[in-house]
């Protein structure tokens, strides 16, 4: 069986490198969706049974593509090893699903990220609406995001007499507060997209390498 040599044994062992490179980062994206779907704060302002779940579902995305990162990259290196074009086609193939999987959520956490804050400010709202003002849902915005009021001035009113005068409105709190988490699916898809295509172009290089190797002999 023909090997691989020269500049493109090189090539062999980057790629073994920046799959290995590529399983860390499988095990990065993984922490931050394990760390996004079960943060204490996040969980306690979506819990209920009317609460919005569109922020979840680019969360879920995340942690598919970390998982599948993670599995894919193991392969990879052993596909660069043994010099397998089965295992190194069966590797672009899945990056390519993972690349678009990441470019699915970091743009959907883009796109997305105002109608997900309005869905969860009119959650809230709805809470205080609710029987009393005092419920466990509208109570655990005001301790989490450190604010108060703000789905109407009455309400405010009612709601804020003991509040600081800076204290900032629920509304405001809530966008600020899922636009950031929203930016870090965002930031963290697109850019192991990125990383990604380097990926593909090195299993590809080598792919064609070995077949040419193989048909000198």
């Amino acid at each position: 069986m023909g090997k691989v040599q020269g500049g493109m044994k090189c090539v062999k062992y980057l790629l073994f490198v920046f799959n290995f490179i590529f399983w860390l980062s499988g095990l990065l994206v993984l922490a931050v969706g394990l760390w996004l779907r079960f943060d204490p704060e996040i969980v306690e302002l979506l819990t209920g049974d009317e609460a919005p779940s569109t922020f979840f579902i680019a969360v879920y995305i995340l942690l598919g593509a970390g998982g599948l990162m993670m599995i894919v990259g193991f392969f990879g290196c052993f596909g660069a090893v043994r010099e397998s074009q089965c295992l190194l086609a069966s590797f672009f193939a899945c990056l390519l699903i993972i690349f678009g999987a990441e470019i699915t959520a970091g743009v959907f956490g883009f796109l997305n990220k105002e109608k997900i804050s309005e869905e969860v400010q009119k959650f809230y709202s709805s809470s205080l609406a609710e029987a009393n003002n005092s419920n466990g849902t509208a109570a655990a915005y005001h301790q989490i995001l450190n604010c108060c009021g703000g789905s109407s001035p009455e309400t405010t009113a009612a709601l804020c007499e003991d509040a600081a005068e800076d204290t900032q409105d629920c509304l405001t709190a809530i966008s600020d507060f899922f636009d950031q988490k929203l930016h870090i699916i965002g930031f963290v898809g697109i850019g192991i997209a990125g990383v990604m295509i380097i990926g593909m172009v090195f299993s590809m290089v080598l792919c064609c390498a070995i077949r040419n190797s193989r048909e000198v002999i």
